[in-house]
């Protein structure tokens, strides 16, 4: 027993020292990992591509023979149709943008599909590619990497149509899962943006005038990190001491313009951009109140000749971002009324507005749809959800409310927008003059106002469709002349579409001026008879005959704080018949004292001075007329 223990004792001992000497020499044999499990990565990148834009490119560094790559492109925002490829780390990524364009231009200048150009480009150029293999438009592929390196994603938007917006990028080395979107990123780094394509080179030329409190604010397009902006601003005349400013979206001071000029004619800044910057904006104002005058301004990105003032605008490419033109037209399809005192109108009519942004644009693969039709406020919802804002008015001119009886928008998918409504509004009408009443000619205005200043949004006229109706439902007025007009009102963009109306006359002629005519001929015809008494009873008969009629159409007569032709004409009539009557009574009282040879003396001139009176007194009408009327 005590034997057999002390060699058990013994080989343990041995067993011992063997696996301590094999721990010292283990670093020294390199562990080889079986070729049979590779190393699975997972990387989600967030990226655009912006309209007018190059394709994009992506580093995927390390990847070896034994690794299968999976890709997936999903658009997020926008109408982007994606095609994805895959190229050699060495591959010269900029020459094959170069190409792939100059092919779509071939394409479309020979009246080809640009599309159908495709597959016989990325078969030549590319190691693969897909458009459309994921679900919708999401472009998706896998690769069986044959040699050890770096390989390169290339993206690129389908060059049949406009399209643009963010999408997600999800690389997967030996991670299936990548290649519907569907799996999460490992937290390893393997993928990046490469930069192939050089600084963009923009230089853009503005002109117009400064006046004393008169700020001018331009907004710039989308900028890079390293971006350098110049701005380089020459007034017309010496000593307007111009101020340039160039401020972020939070209106912070990044740059302030100075001067190298004795005369304070020129002065320029630079400034290069730390980070991606969106909404940037560049203000010019005049200090001296005194000073009006011209300029000229020359804005660029990377074109550090604008500094001298030598810089070319360059016709492709913008610096400042371009106010989104906004057709507009409105059809006036009802009067329903004129309110001559208040000085207003009353009018139904339709309003229509198209426009385009990109940032309405939506992936037609979500809806299986072109366009989508909405209420004003679900496309209020759907616009902020987007990040945009749309060219909301105001009637300029309106006076109480505005009752929208139907209210539409229709998005599509690359953007553009139709914005139709039906209202009920009551205008103002500062302008109406109704002195020469009822044959004023009246001016009618409906004025839209954009709510986001000019460099935003800018209103330019829809073709074929501001006008009236057929059927105003307004008898009272005849529509002569119909005009628009288009203008900046103070930084807003206004449109304005006017018309002249004039009244029917048939209405006052017959209700009105053949009843006074016939009060004027009945106190003329009084004058020929002879019995002075029988004239009294005649006269005073008229005289409250008019009364009556006066009362009668009173309530048909506009109440202004004027007189108008029409009440000077009635005012007139009413004076000059008061004057019959007393003229008759004072015939009578002459000839009751026996003074009948000079009642008839009187008498014989009076037959004749009677329509005198009535021309002369027409005659101070008109002139008032002429003259715009009292007050």
């Amino acid at each position: 027993m005590k034997r057999g223990f002390l060699q058990s004792d013994r080989a343990f001992r041995l067993v011992i020292l063997a696996v301590f000497i094999v721990i010292q020499f283990l670093p020294l044999f390199p562990i080889r990992v079986r070729a049979d499990e590779p190393v699975k990565k997972v990387q989600i990148i967030k990226d655009e591509v912006v309209p007018r834009g190059h394709g994009l490119a992506y580093k995927v560094e390390g990847l070896t023979r034994q690794d299968r790559l999976y890709i997936n492109v999903h658009t997020e925002t926008g109408n982007l149709d994606p095609l994805a490829a895959l190229v050699t780390g060495d591959t010269d990524v900029l020459k094959i943008d170069l190409a792939f364009n100059e092919a779509v231009n071939q394409a479309i200048a020979a009246g080809s599909d640009p599309v159908a150009m495709i597959p016989d480009f990325a078969n030549e150029h590319f190691l693969t590619w897909d458009d459309d293999g994921g679900q919708g438009y999401d472009a998706a592929f896998q690769y069986a990497i044959p040699n050890d390196g770096d390989y390169q994603i290339l993206i690129y938007p389908n060059p049949a149509h406009a399209n643009w917006g963010k999408f997600r990028l999800s690389v997967g080395v030996n991670a299936p899962e990548a290649l519907n979107g569907a799996a999460a990123p490992t937290g390893q780094a393997f993928v990046s943006r490469v930069d192939v394509f050089p600084p963009v080179r923009a230089v853009q030329e503005m002109t117009g005038a400064l006046s004393a409190d008169d700020v001018q604010r331009f907004s710039f397009r989308p900028l890079k990190a390293g971006d350098t902006v110049y701005a380089y601003l020459e007034t017309s005349v010496g000593g307007a001491r111009p101020i340039m400013q160039l401020k972020d979206f939070g209106d912070k001071l990044l740059a302030v313009g100075y001067t190298t000029d004795q005369s304070q004619r020129v002065i320029s800044l630079q400034y290069t951009l730390k980070k991606d910057a969106q909404n940037d904006t560049l203000t010019i104002k005049q200090a001296n109140p005194d000073v009006s005058s011209d300029y000229r301004l020359l804005v660029g990105v990377n074109a550090p000749d604008v500094l001298a003032g030598t810089a070319q605008p360059t016709p492709d490419q913008t610096v400042l971002q371009q106010p989104i033109p906004v057709k507009i037209g409105v059809k006036m399809d009802q009067i329903t009324g004129v309110d001559q005192k208040s000085e207003n109108f009353s009018i139904v009519d339709t309003l229509q507005m198209e426009w385009q942004d990109p940032k309405l644009a939506f992936d037609p693969a979500d809806c299986d749809c072109q366009y989508q039709s909405m209420s004003v406020s679900s496309f209020q919802k759907y616009v902020d959800d987007h990040g945009a804002i749309w060219p909301e008015f105001v009637y300029f001119n309106q006076q109480g409310r505005r009752d929208v009886q139907n209210g539409l928008v229709v998005v599509f998918s690359d953007g553009r927008a139709i914005y139709y409504e039906r209202s009920t509004v009551t205008l103002q009408a500062p302008d109406f003059d109704f002195r020469p009443y009822p044959f004023d000619t009246q001016q009618f205005y409906i004025r839209l106002r954009m709510v986001f200043p000019g460099h935003l949004f800018t209103f330019v006229e829809l073709p074929d469709f501001t006008g009236t109706g057929e059927q105003l439902g307004e008898e009272e007025w005849v529509i002569r002349d119909q005009w628009t007009k288009i203008e900046m009102v103070d930084g807003d963009s206004q449109f304005s579409f006017g018309f002249t109306a004039n009244r029917h006359l048939m209405y006052y002629v017959v209700r009105i001026f053949v009843p006074v005519m016939i009060i004027i001929i009945v106190s003329w015809f009084s004058f020929f008879l002879k019995d002075y008494g029988k004239r009294v009873d005649v006269a005073s008969a008229n005289l409250l005959v008019f009364v009556a009629f006066n009362f009668t159409i009173s309530d048909a007569l506009p109440h202004l704080g004027y007189a108008t032709v029409l009440d000077l004409v009635l005012a007139t009539t009413f004076v000059i018949t008061g004057i019959v009557v007393i003229f008759n009574v004072w015939l009578k009282r002459l000839e009751v004292t026996r003074k009948e040879s000079v009642a008839q003396t009187i008498d014989k001139y009076s037959i004749w001075l009677y329509p005198i009176f009535y021309f002369a007194a027409f005659a101070v009408v008109a002139f008032f007329f002429t003259k715009g009327g009292v007050n």
